[in-house]
């Protein structure tokens, strides 16, 4: 039933290469760590179009990027999307391998998308800016 509530709000996400082949891997190796979270994060490199790293829109979350988005509670929050070992919530670094952080790869600005937290409850966010690093991560 979950997937096909999903399957009825959810944006076209863009992908890079290197990303899409670090990530997938990534959530293949944490299946029996993390299960929920990887099979969350295939199912976005799933959806994904992937295309070469030189053609990912600026305005897309990649890895390293910066984004801004608003939440369905009203709160507006900036983090960085950085792999597990570089996460720090006081640095305001969000690790892929979280739900929120696996909902956020491959959005535009202006894209919209449920996600399920931890607690199983499903939050709605929406990104408004992105500012990618001039070098990937």
């Amino acid at each position: 039933m979950r997937d096909v509530v999903r399957s009825r709000s959810v944006p076209q996400i863009i992908v890079g290469n290197a990303d899409y082949e670090r990530l997938t891997d990534l959530a293949n190796a944490s299946r029996h760590r993390l299960p929920e979270v990887a099979e969350e994060l295939l199912t976005e490199m799933d959806r994904a179009r992937v295309v070469d790293d030189s053609a990912v829109p600026a305005d897309v979350v990649r890895m390293g990027s910066t984004v801004t988005f608003k939440s369905d509670d009203g709160q507006i929050r900036t983090m960085t999307l950085v792999y597990p070992a570089e996460e720090s919530l006081d640095r305001h670094r969000i690790s892929v391998m979280t739900p929120i952080g696996a909902a956020l790869i491959g959005l535009a600005v202006g894209q919209s998308i449920s996600w399920p937290a931890r607690d199983g409850k499903h939050h709605r966010l929406t990104v408004t800016k992105v500012s990618t690093p001039a070098e990937p991560t």
